[in-house]
């Protein structure tokens, strides 16, 4: 298989999970979509286009593309999720020290990236007035 088609085969695994999120509420969607984006833009003009201008996912994804917003709703999934898996590994788990630092290390660098991105599209590229701030 080559680089071309692992892309292009993660991009319709990321974008069904992504998909599922839409039904599920636990599972977040755009992390999904913009994890689909990416691998389609290195294999597949056509669907990364296709993705990227889809009526339900597209807008979400231009607004990361230009303002670098997550959603408050994506944050709160993302974070809940995060918290459910934390809590899960020290609680349910039998799982060793040192793996349980590791996935906390990981969750709490995702968690600052997420939380150090605006949730919304600055005032001065807001489109729904005519003025520019």
């Amino acid at each position: 298989m080559g680089r071309r088609h692992l892309y292009l085969l993660l991009g319709f695994v990321f974008f069904g999970i992504g998909a599922a999120g839409v039904i599920l509420p636990v599972l977040p969607t755009t992390p999904f979509m913009l994890l689909a984006l990416w691998a389609f833009s290195n294999s597949s003009e056509r669907f990364h286009n296709w993705l990227y201008t889809h009526p339900k996912f597209g807008p979400s994804l231009q607004i990361w593309s230009t303002h670098g917003v997550v959603p408050k709703r994506a944050k709160i999934s993302a974070l809940t999720v995060m918290a459910g898996s934390f809590i899960f590994l020290t609680m349910f788990s039998e799982a060793h020290w040192a793996i349980i630092f590791s996935a906390s290390a990981f969750m709490l660098i995702g968690a600052t990236f997420l939380m150090t991105r605006p949730s919304q599209i600055p005032v001065e590229y807001d489109t729904s007035t005519d003025d520019v701030v």
